[in-house]
């Protein structure tokens, strides 16, 4: 059984380890490093680390004025207040200006649990991934969100991360390669991709397994990077397969699966899927309750799966976009 670890201690703990060396490397808190793990960063560097209390907008001005004084600043709060509260802020004084600000968002997703419909942002990746200048990364574990946070700090830019409060199957290993706008093939198959992000990677191949037991062997990719996205994976994985589901525990206007589906329409017309919130707001429960609520589980791309492969039987070529 896989080990259980929220994303958001990945971040944390590979913030501090990164801090040793780097001397550039501040936090702006807006009141929430001990939920969002960047208490871990203040408890070693408490002098690097600037708390300004329960305000949000100001956490990112500053962060993008000391980032334009030669800094690599990361903030951190919930994703519904960063991305709601502080919209203006990380539009005009981070992306505007093309600032090296690190955006760290948890308590994203259905996944938050008892918090409820106001505490769960599902709406981020259609707020951030419309912004110029701005890459928005989802890490599937851990794992994954520590290699995240290494690039981040790697590369200059402004830089978005959901990460969760509850805790996910740590599936990657330390050695599997990472590099942010390039997805990982978890599992290879010929009758239909999946292409998934956080934790519904973890879901699609459980629904890989479902299938298998049916004949029908399908794809499953890690699209850790919303934006900048793996358009030649897209393709690539289209022309293979000839059918597309994608999994994500966010709205399915303006998320992933509508990033993927611009990929499709312009370049290889095959039969889509989507599995996803599917507009409505959260609401209070236990993670697992509330994933089987929003028909974010195994069972349900399964279904997607089967759906899409009905759309797709008869299709024996697959259409490229003129």
């Amino acid at each position: 059984m896989s080990e259980m670890i929220p994303t958001r201690d990945g971040f944390g703990r590979e913030l501090v380890e990164l801090s040793k060396d780097n001397e550039k490397i501040v936090v702006v808190s807006a009141d929430l490093e001990d939920a969002t793990r960047a208490e871990y960063f203040k408890d070693a560097y408490p002098e690097r680390f600037f708390n300004v209390g329960i305000a949000e907008q100001d956490m990112v001005g500053m962060a993008a004025g000391l980032s334009l004084q030669g800094f690599i600043v990361f903030v951190n709060s919930f994703a519904v207040f960063l991305t709601n509260r502080a919209y203006d802020m990380i539009r005009l004084d981070v992306c505007y200006n093309n600032a090296n600000v690190k955006m760290i968002a948890s308590h994203a997703g259905v996944t938050v649990g008892e918090d409820g419909a106001s505490a769960q942002c599902l709406e981020d990746f259609s707020l951030m991934r419309i912004l110029p200048n701005l890459k928005v990364v989802c890490p599937v574990d851990a794992t994954e969100a520590r290699k995240a946070t290494r690039a981040f700090v790697e590369e200059v830019g402004p830089m978005y991360m959901r990460t969760s409060r509850a805790a996910f199957p740590v599936i990657t290993k330390e050695d599997d390669p990472f590099v942010i706008g390039k997805a990982n093939v978890m599992r290879e198959g010929g009758d239909a991709t999946i292409i998934a992000c956080g934790i519904e990677v973890s879901e699609s191949l459980k629904a890989a397994e479902i299938l298998e037991k049916e004949k029908i062997n399908v794809k499953v990719v890690n699209m850790h990077t919303i934006k900048p996205i793996d358009t030649a994976c897209i393709i690539q994985s289209a022309k293979e397969t000839g059918a597309i589901v994608t999994a994500e525990e966010h709205q399915m206007i303006g998320g992933l699966g509508s990033a993927v589906a611009e990929v499709v329409v312009k370049n290889c017309l095959v039969p889509m899927a989507m599995v996803g919130v599917n507009d409505e707001f959260g609401q209070s429960g236990t993670p697992d309750e509330l994933l089987k609520a929003f028909h974010l589980k195994d069972v349900d791309i399964a279904q997607a799966v089967r759906d899409c492969l009905k759309r797709k039987k008869g299709n024996t070529k697959v259409r490229e976009a003129k």
